[in-house]
């Protein structure tokens, strides 16, 4: 973007606002130099806890909300439920992001309705790809604890999984099992040979059996009836 709201020619228009919510100044810093840095996503807002978010995020209504999880006050499990939770009538998109990779507090973000979260030292380019899949109603888990974090907690969830309202076919229960080892529609389209068209059907099929909100909840419920080792 120019100084003038345009796009310089040959670069796309900006189509992916973001809202940033960490208490450290400098984590915010380098998180918005790198979004603003891509010519298709833009950084519209700031927050330093909770509370700023949830109001901030109501009030511009990014396309998605980039959370940490500890936040003083309101953190940002109660900031994600508040915005993407269950009883939510139109949820926002929220990608959570933490230092560690076994924090109890990434499973709360997820049962809160986050459609993916991130470690703060995953890099540049899997960040872009996580805002941009939440933009997109996609979500990415970070690939290297999506197994072994969903199992953990699958385990030590002491409520046994909902049953889907129909049997799974074969090719439902095959991307059941891609989505909860981390694959994006276009790897799972490749794994399966089959089109991006069509894994994004039997995505809507499942959600629809499963009663899951996003494919956060479809690989949770993947491990939960542990479909998938640790």
């Amino acid at each position: 973007m120019d100084g003038h709201g345009c796009a310089p020619a040959g670069r796309p228009p900006v189509s992916v606002s973001v809202l940033l919510a960490d208490d450290q100044e400098m984590i915010r810093t380098g998180l918005r130099m790198i979004l603003n840095a891509q010519p298709d996503i833009e950084v519209i807002g700031e927050a330093a806890d909770g509370a700023e978010a949830v109001a901030l995020a109501r009030q511009l209504r990014p396309d998605v909300c980039l959370f940490d999880i500890r936040m003083p006050g309101l953190d940002g499990i109660e900031a994600t439920r508040q915005l993407a939770g269950p009883d939510v009538a139109e949820p926002q998109a929220v990608v959570v992001i933490t230092t560690f990779d076994l924090d109890e507090y990434v499973h709360g973000a997820l049962k809160a309705g986050a459609r993916g979260f991130l470690l703060k030292d995953a890099g540049p380019e899997l960040l872009v790809q996580a805002i941009k899949a939440a933009a997109n109603g996609d979500a990415l888990i970070a690939p290297s604890v999506t197994a072994r974090l969903l199992a953990t907690f699958a385990q030590r969830d002491g409520t046994a999984p909902a049953q889907p309202v129909a049997p799974l076919t074969d090719r439902e229960e095959q991307v059941l099992v891609s989505v909860a080892r981390g694959r994006t529609n276009a790897e799972i389209a490749t794994e399966l040979f089959i089109s991006l068209s069509t894994v994004k059907t039997h995505l809507g099929s499942l959600m629809n059996k499963l009663g899951a909100r996003n494919r956060v909840e479809i690989a949770m419920w993947a491990h939960e009836t542990g479909r998938i080792g640790a």
